[in-house]
C-alpha cells in the first residue's frame, strides 16, 4: 500500500500545454505548491517575468510564490516525492538519461501518452527497467481531457491508473480538486497506456479522411470500427476484462479523432488536404505523438498479429509514402 503522505511534493517533469494544464490542476488544491523542471532557462525567466507559460497557455496566470522552477532535472527530482511525466514520448529518454540521483523510492506519473520510441517500451516498463520503481508506484494519467479544455475550467474526465488503485486515488484527490474535474481509478496501467498511444494513430487518421473530405458518415464508420481495433490490440498484448466504452479508452479516441485542439487530428487533415509528411511536420508548432505512435504500434503488432487495417493504412501513409487516397480507398470497403 501507498504512503499516508502520497503523493507528498509533486514534480511536473515537463514544459508544453499539457504539463502546463496539470500544473494548472495541481495548483488549485489550497496552500498547494509544486516544482517545476523545464529545460530551458530562457523559458524559466520568461514565465516568472510575464505569470505564464510564454510559449503555451498563455492565457492561464499563475501564482509564482507556489513554484519552485529549474532547468536541472536533478535537483527537482531529489526535492520531489512525486514526479509527474509530461515530456513528448520522441524526447523522453535525452531528459531521463540525464538523471543520476536516486529516484527507486519515489513514485512515477506518467502523462505522455506515447512510447519511448528506442525500443518500443511504455513509460512506465521503462521506469520500471531503468530505475527500479516498484509497479505500485507506478501511476498513468489520461482520458478524453485537452489542455486547452482543463486550462478554461471546462469540466473534464481524468482516468488514473495504478496496480495500487488506493494510490490512483490519493492523487486522483490530489489533481481534481477543481469542481469542473473529475477522476476515475482503474488498476489497468498498460491498458489506458496503449490506449493513449492508439487514439493518437486513429485522430491521424481521421484527420487525413477530413482533410480529403470524406464527409461525417464515413468519419463515423472509420471511428467506430478503429475503436474495435483498439479493442483486439489490447486484449492480445494486455489481456484483462475492461470496458472498450469507458472515457480512457472510447472517450479519448473521440475527443483526439474530432476536435479541433486535436494536433493529431490537424496533423492528418494537412496531409489529407496534400501536404508531404515532412511539410506538415515542420507546420506543427507541437509534437503530434501519433506520427511516432504509428511506427511504435506497427513494430510491436509484428509479435502479435492483430487485424489493424485502419492503423496500418496510417503507417503505410506515414512511413511507407503510399498516397492518402490509395491507403483510405483500400480500407474502406473492410469498414463495418
Amino acid at each position: 500500500m501507498t504512503t499516508k503522505n502520497f503523493p507528498g511534493r509533486v514534480a511536473v517533469m515537463g514544459g508544453g500545454s499539457w504539463a502546463t494544464a496539470l500544473a494548472k490542476l495541481l495548483l488549485k488544491s489550497p496552500g498547494s505548491s509544486i516544482l517545476w523542471y523545464m529545460r530551458r532557462e530562457d523559458r524559466i525567466e520568461d514565465f516568472k517575468r510575464l505569470g505564464h507559460n510564454p510559449a503555451y497557455l498563455t492565457d492561464v496566470p499563475f501564482d509564482m510564490d507556489r513554484i519552485e522552477f529549474s532547468a536541472d532535472i536533478n535537483e527537482v527530482a531529489e526535492k520531489a516525492d512525486t514526479l509527474l511525466m509530461v515530456m513528448p514520448s520522441p524526447y523522453f529518454t535525452s531528459h531521463i538519461e540525464k538523471l543520476n540521483v536516486d529516484i527507486s523510492g519515489k513514485h512515477i506519473i506518467s502523462a505522455v501518452k506515447g512510447i519511448v520510441p528506442d525500443g518500443n517500451m511504455l513509460i512506465t516498463d521503462y521506469m520500471k527497467l531503468h530505475f527500479g520503481i516498484p509497479d505500485d508506484h507506478l501511476l498513468v494519467v489520461s482520458g478524453p481531457c485537452h489542455a486547452e479544455e482543463v486550462a478554461l475550467e471546462r469540466p473534464s474526465y481524468l482516468t488514473i491508473g495504478c496496480l495500487d488503485i488506493e494510490a490512483a486515488s490519493l492523487f486522483g484527490q490530489r489533481l481534481c480538486s477543481a469542481k469542473n474535474c473529475h477522476f476515475i481509478p482503474t488498476t489497468d496501467v498498460n491498458g489506458v497506456e496503449y490506449a493513449g498511444v492508439m487514439k493518437n494513430i486513429y485522430a491521424i487518421g481521421g484527420g487525413i479522411v477530413h482533410g480529403m473530405k470524406k464527409g461525417d458518415n464515413f468519419m463515423a464508420m472509420l471511428v467506430s470500427n478503429a475503436i474495435r481495433e483498439m479493442e483486439e490490440f489490447l486484449s492480445a498484448v494486455c489481456p484483462r476484462k475492461r470496458n472498450i466504452c469507458d472515457s480512457v479508452y472510447l472517450g479519448d479516441l473521440l475527443v483526439t479523432a474530432y476536435s479541433r485542439f486535436s494536433r493529431n487530428h490537424n496533423f492528418g487533415s494537412m496531409i489529407g488536404k496534400g501536404y508531404s509528411v515532412k511539410a506538415a511536420k515542420m507546420e506543427m508548432e507541437q509534437t503530434a505523438e501519433g506520427y511516432y505512435g504509428a511506427k511504435c504500434i506497427h513494430e510491436i503488432n509484428l509479435n502479435y498479429n492483430v487485424h489493424m487495417p485502419i492503423a496500418e493504412a496510417v503507417y503505410d501513409i506515414l512511413y511507407r509514402r503510399v498516397r492518402p487516397e490509395t491507403a483510405i480507398s483500400r480500407i474502406a470497403n473492410e469498414l463495418t
